[in-house]
């Protein structure tokens, strides 16, 4: 199986615990990885029959923006199904990462997997 992928997504979005954190927006940082068989596309080279990642995206974008949790596992989950139930994605790896969160660290957040990847 083919790999179509987004990397260093950034958006903005209010996501915390910490009363701070409610009242700011923060920039969230997603890496995306999922599973399509891009033949089908690439023989025809038709842009109709890909996953677009700029569509993935572009949704991403006004979910996460228009989102407000707690917890970064939260919000992961929440992507993770967006893109399974509404771009018939099987398998995806999404990384969440919230930069500057922790003193010392690059970034902090998780990395899910959804879904069987198969060949």
């Amino acid at each position: 199986m083919d790999t179509v992928f987004i990397e260093d997504l950034r958006i903005d979005a209010v996501i915390g615990i910490y009363d701070w954190e409610r009242r700011v927006r923060q920039t969230l940082s997603f890496d995306i990885e999922m599973a399509f068989d891009n033949t089908v596309p690439a023989a025809g080279d038709d842009i109709a029959l890909t996953l677009n990642y700029k569509d993935v995206s572009k949704r991403l974008i006004g979910y996460v923006e228009a989102s407000s949790f707690g917890l970064v596992e939260t919000l992961a989950e929440r992507c993770a199904a967006i893109i399974r139930e509404e771009f018939g994605v099987g398998w995806v790896r999404l990384k969440l990462s919230k930069p500057g969160a922790v003193r010392g660290a690059k970034a902090v957040g998780v990395c899910i997997e959804r879904g069987m990847r198969t060949r």
